[in-house]
């Protein structure tokens, strides 16, 4: 099954955006090097969104503490956060981007 997150267009390239399910769940959607890529939008380590933040070498910095994440794999990176983030498989496809569930 597939979900649309947004179109192409929406995420430029080294961009992360937040997409909000409709079910209580948000997502960061990610385009890494062409690639795009999704995370759990709140981070691990407290009440923080983590589309606020910013990409810097494949990662994803919180904006409220600078913990770190790995945006391909969602393990926890940098102090203070310890504890992965969930990551979700997304594809490019005909303009837009989906969730594959």
């Amino acid at each position: 099954m597939r979900e649309r997150l947004c179109a192409s267009g929406d995420l430029p390239e080294g961009e992360v955006i937040q997409v909000d399910l409709g079910d209580g769940r948000m997502l960061a959607v990610y385009r890494l090097e062409g690639d795009v890529f999704a995370t759990d939008d709140l981070c691990s380590h407290g009440d923080a969104s983590l589309a606020d933040g910013f990409i810097e070498n494949g990662e994803i910095v919180c904006p409220y503490h600078m913990g770190r994440f790995d945006i391909r794999t969602g393990e926890a990176t940098g102090a203070p956060c310890s504890v992965a983030i969930g990551t979700y498989r997304v594809q490019e496809c005909d303009g837009e981007i989906v969730l594959i569930s």
